[in-house]
């Protein structure tokens, strides 16, 4: 009677171990994946502002490829016309250069501010990644620690605290800023 005591408070105690992993790692990605939506938010509005960003710039040149031609056109106009058209040729061509001016300086902001989106971007999408691996790998780990639990092999048990203790160091990477990255998990989970 005192072996069958002793080996039920050992199950106990291992299922004790499992239950307390599988708790702790579930409550650590359910932070995470908190952590991450607001991320894939803040990502959608960079590469949302971006392509805005692009746009005014693809207008500004399109307006100054637009002004030139018209450039182009009335001085043309001025050849071929009386001292009335070149006046005016000319009047209008002062304007569409000043025009130009404008857009050839606000040309290299809108640049600039469209490539700071797109680094922005990216540098959101690291910690993304960061969190994708830890949910990847703390799910790996709770499955694995399922798995203890049935079977009652404390190396089973070890193999997921293996996991899950990636999967912290990953989600802990994407809450602190670290550059921690994986190339390989990035690919397998991009």
């Amino acid at each position: 009677m005192d072996i069958e005591i002793g080996a039920e408070a050992e199950d106990k105690s291992f299922n004790r171990r499992v239950a307390i992993t599988v708790v702790a790692l579930s409550i650590f990605m359910g932070l995470c994946g908190v952590k991450d939506g607001n991320i894939v938010q803040a990502m959608q509005q960079a590469q949302s502002d971006g392509v805005d960003a692009w746009n005014e710039y693809q207008a500004t040149k399109t307006k100054l490829h637009i002004d030139e031609t018209a450039v182009d056109q009335a001085r043309l106009l001025a050849v071929s016309g009386g001292e009335t058209t070149r006046a005016a040729v000319n009047l209008e061509t002062v304007r569409l250069e000043a025009e130009m001016g404008k857009y050839r300086s606000e040309i290299p902001a809108l640049k600039a501010r469209a490539e700071g989106y797109a680094g922005q971007y990216d540098a959101l999408n690291v910690h993304d990644d960061q969190f994708d691996a830890s949910d990847a790998l703390i799910s790996i780990a709770v499955s694995i620690a399922a798995v203890a639990a049935l079977v009652e092999i404390p190396a089973a048990l070890w193999a997921s605290w293996a996991f899950g203790a990636l999967g912290v160091v990953m989600g802990l990477a994407g809450f602190l800023g670290w550059s921690l990255h994986s190339a390989l998990l990035g690919k397998l989970l991009g």
